[in-house]
């Protein structure tokens, strides 16, 4: 009898202090959940400080500087009243052609990687490749363009500054491509081979078609890539003080000229660069608002 007691007892015991350790183990991940949750919120909240201390100095001082005069008149020298018309025409002639030139590439390499071959090595070296190039600095590209086009043909150009800036279009048209249309459902395709239609009909007309907001989306978050650029076209397009609407000469873009007014000791081109700012802030906001838009109910 007694035996059996000391079992009964011993078996409370081992079942108390299981109770109890799972008990600790308990509130020591209820207080690592929270202490993870807090730190968490810490690390939203110092960014959102730091997002929107720049975005209020952009309003303020951007807005500060943004006048008709800013829109309608060209870039001045020092200390006289200007705008920046050719500084805003220059990039949007310039991030317009390279979209125009890498947004086609891109979409069509998305469509074979995604629909004709997309298993082989020929594939997966495209892939690495375009993952070097999303993942490289701008930077090097313009140096690669600068080596390849400027030097080779000594001077400056539009025409460089737009190779420059399509070929970072094209890994991003291409990522965004390849992923919607691996999310287009094969039971379509498939559909659609039964009743025997082309694989071309089928990429036109169903797979693009079903994924088209999502390559749309790519493109214009290519186009808020390319529109803040600045160290691309410092090596190919250069700048320009005058109006020119000449590809072959150096031309003025909005990013190019908001770092050479932003370091100047110039009263009047630092309000033009907040000016600048501001427009580039808002356009790149736009483009991003769009594209949440183009794909909230897909």
């Amino acid at each position: 009898m007694s035996t059996a007691t000391t079992s009964k007892t011993s078996s409370m015991t081992a079942s108390a202090s299981l109770t109890e350790i799972r008990a600790r183990r308990y509130q020591q991940r209820k207080f690592i959940n929270r202490l993870a949750i807090v730190l968490s919120l810490l690390a939203v909240a110092f960014g959102l400080v730091w997002l929107f201390w720049i975005l209020w100095e952009t309003l303020r001082q951007g807005l500060a500087g943004l006048t008709w005069a800013t829109m309608s008149q060209m870039t001045p020298p020092p200390n006289e009243e200007g705008g920046l018309l050719n500084a805003i025409y220059g990039s949007f002639i310039m991030v317009s052609l390279a979209t125009c030139v890498g947004a086609p590439l891109g979409i069509l390499a998305g469509i074979y990687l995604a629909e004709y071959d997309s298993k082989s090595w020929l594939a997966s070296s495209v892939r690495f490749v375009n993952d070097i190039l999303l993942s490289a600095p701008s930077i090097v590209v313009g140096l690669f363009v600068y080596s390849v086009v400027v030097a080779q043909f000594k001077s400056f150009s539009a025409y460089a500054g737009i190779v420059a800036l399509a070929l970072l279009v094209i890994p991003v048209v291409i990522r965004t491509t390849e992923n919607m249309l691996q999310l287009v459902p094969a039971g379509l395709r498939e559909a659609a081979y039964a009743l025997g239609t082309p694989k071309w009909k089928v990429i036109m007309s169903i797979t693009l078609k079903s994924a088209r907001a999502g390559v749309i989306t790519g493109i214009l978050l290519a186009v808020a890539r390319i529109a803040g650029e600045t160290a691309p076209l410092l090596f190919t397009a250069l700048s320009n003080q005058f109006w020119t609407t000449s590809l072959s000469e150096p031309m003025a873009s909005l990013p190019v000229t908001i770092f050479k007014f932003a370091m100047s000791p110039y009263e009047n081109w630092q309000h033009l660069a907040w000016a600048g700012v501001f427009l580039i802030t808002l356009t790149v906001l736009g483009l991003n608002i769009l594209a949440r838009l183009l794909t909230r109910n897909k």
